[in-house]
């Protein structure tokens, strides 16, 4: 069976992370969230057209032309007009029922499994607060009725999740839709379309579903998985007088110097240099050719490959990009005084992370100066940096 991932756009809102990869290649578990993605398609699909936009050379370069045991056919949008837009662009190499999905969020396998067995439909998730979302009303026998995007009336609350099963005609309809007011091609009119026509079916979520909308968002995808490492796996050197709780897996050539203490599950990638006397907490990833130096604390946080934590500093519930260079007694301070949610500005506005611990979004190469304190949700742009003894209170952009 195909598969249609979307993975074309900007993502305005993952910035500062996105201005140098595209979302999909944003790591969780030093793993981008692609090969998440396929991971779960495997076995169910043999072949996936990936449609590429922004940044398109990068998924390619990475992936390749196949993927473990499915094969991968990429298709440029070349203009971002919409999902409906980008499903239209997998027209060409479409030969029966088909699913279509966003191409940053992870879906469990189990749920995909089971909308292959419609002929149309799509999966859904029960929320709290429809009027977030695109939502479906329903009958009795899970058939769609309606389609109503941020309800002011309730109709019910199951949320539009982007995961759908399309039979080709799907192609037509979307040829016969209008651009919307934001001057887009909607998938939703297209379904409204089936919809006229014959059953299309909402399929309730039993697994998970990850969206990816914000930088730290890559945090709670980690927490979410992490916890089904099982046992120890070091292809590394551990020196004597290192502790290690739970699953800890450690990449090849990396050293775990005397003293330090690393309590799982924590991933550390190749080639890395840990210690002495470092603290490693738990959901914590390390990526490849990594140097965390003496006295470092890391917290539930994600380190890309090629940065540099030196000594005495604390990052908590952050994101550090590629290359970065932590200066010493560095501290990414994670959680507000007063205990309420920590917000962070996006495009403009203050955004509620949902999150009581959020700590630093570091782009790839930043270099902070020694002794650098950031205040919670606070964000650095690309090869951008501190002063010593700087003190960060809002986003460095320029």
């Amino acid at each position: 069976m195909q598969a249609v991932l979307m993975v074309a756009g900007k993502s305005t809102r993952t910035y500062p992370l996105t201005l140098t990869r595209p979302k999909p290649l944003l790591p969780i578990m030093n793993r981008p969230l692609i090969m998440h993605s396929l991971d779960q398609m495997e076995g169910l699909f043999d072949q996936v057209i990936l449609i590429v936009g922004y940044r398109q050379e990068m998924i390619k370069s990475m992936l390749g032309n196949r993927y473990k045991n499915i094969d991968l056919i990429y298709q440029e949008q070349e203009k971002q007009l919409g999902t409906g837009d980008a499903i239209l662009q997998a027209k060409p190499f479409i030969n029966g029922k088909f699913v279509a999905m966003n191409g940053d969020d992870l879906f469990a396998r189990e749920d995909l499994k089971h909308l292959i067995e419609l002929d149309d439909g799509a999966l859904a998730k029960k929320v709290e607060d429809p009027s977030l979302y695109g939502v479906y009303e329903v009958d009795e026998k899970s058939r769609a009725l309606h389609l109503v995007e941020k309800p002011k009336e309730p109709i019910g609350n199951l949320a539009n999740i982007g995961c759908y099963v399309f039979q080709p005609d799907i192609f037509e309809k979307i040829e016969k839709t209008s651009f919307s007011e934001r001057g887009e091609i909607e998938i939703v009119d297209a379904i409204l379309q089936v919809m006229e026509e014959r059953d299309f079916k909402v399929l309730p979520i039993n697994g998970f579903w990850l969206p990816t909308g914000y930088a730290w968002d890559l945090l709670t995808h980690q927490e979410f998985f992490m916890p089904e490492l099982t046992g120890m796996e070091n292809q590394g050197t551990v020196e004597e007088h290192v502790v290690l709780h739970g699953p800890v897996r450690i990449g090849k050539g990396t050293i775990i110097k005397s003293g330090t203490c690393i309590e799982g599950p924590v991933i550390i990638g190749d080639n890395c240099n840990i210690g002495p006397n470092c603290y490693l907490r738990k959901h914590s990833s390390i990526g490849d050719e990594c140097r965390i130096g003496q006295g470092v604390e890391i917290k539930n946080s994600l380190i890309m490959s090629g940065s540099t934590v030196a000594h005495l500093s604390y990052i908590g519930d952050s994101v550090i990009g590629e290359g970065c260079n932590i200066g010493g007694g560095s501290i990414t301070a994670n959680k507000r005084h007063d205990g309420n949610n920590i917000k962070s500005m996006i495009k403009g506005k203050l955004v509620d992370s949902r999150r009581h611990k959020l700590g630093a979004i570091l782009a790839d190469h930043v270099s902070l100066g020694i002794h650098t304190s950031i205040y919670p949700g606070r964000k650095i742009w690309p090869r951008l940096g501190t002063h010593p003894g700087k003190i960060v209170d809002r986003d460095i952009m320029e």
